[in-house]
């Protein structure tokens, strides 16, 4: 193999995506994005990784690295001006508590007609448990667990940013005005912006 750019396959709105295209655009990292439709997903993305699942990010020499957070860790071992591996406190802990028990209750509480073994405002409030702990947490930070920016923030940030739209911002406006104040500063920001820009669908 013998390709100029590594080949990041991508879906624009998945949060594992939009993590993984932080870390890489924030490193500046040239890559060739191929948007995918989930649906029917290209041939090639399931030659190198049978999961079909995103994100996928496939080196010029053939590496394959399948799971988001190794995207991002790749991408910032290359560069991290802002050092964003430096985390500060509990940074593992809540990685696996955003990936893990919040999540699954986001997923329950954004098609709660799927699921309906308990109301939607039953998902709703088990999902607010971990907001409770990063408010916590930025009253004493201005980020989470650190003084800057870091690879928490951006792999936590799109699965809130998914729960806000959920919730039209209403919670998270109302009863955790820190959070809705890091949620923002990421909407607008040009990394966000720019990792959002739309492509057109790969289906070769």
């Amino acid at each position: 193999m013998n390709n100029r750019l590594p080949i990041l396959y991508s879906f624009r709105r998945c949060p594992y995506a939009i993590r993984a295209r932080l870390a890489i655009t924030y490193a500046g990292i040239p890559v060739e994005i191929r948007e995918v439709q989930l649906k029917q997903k290209p041939e090639h993305l399931l030659v190198i990784s049978p999961k079909g699942t995103v994100p996928v990010l496939q080196l010029p020499d053939g590496k394959v690295i399948e799971e988001s957070l190794d995207i991002m860790r790749w991408a910032l071992a290359q560069n991290d001006p802002e050092y964003w591996l430096e985390t500060g406190e509990d940074a593992e802990k809540l990685i696996q508590w955003n990936d893990g028990e919040f999540k699954y209750y986001l997923d329950r509480y954004k098609y709660a007609d799927r699921y309906p073994e308990f109301p939607p405002e039953d998902y709703q409030n088990q999902a607010a448990m971990f907001l409770a702990e990063l408010e916590a947490k930025l009253a004493r930070y201005p980020y989470l667990g650190s003084k800057h920016r870091s690879l928490v923030d951006a792999a936590i940030f799109p699965f809130i940013r998914q729960f806000s739209a959920v919730d039209h911002g209403r919670l998270i406006s109302t009863d955790y005005p820190r959070l809705n104040g890091w949620l923002n500063e990421w909407l607008s920001s040009q990394l966000f912006t720019a990792v959002m820009l739309k492509y057109p669908t790969f289906n070769e």
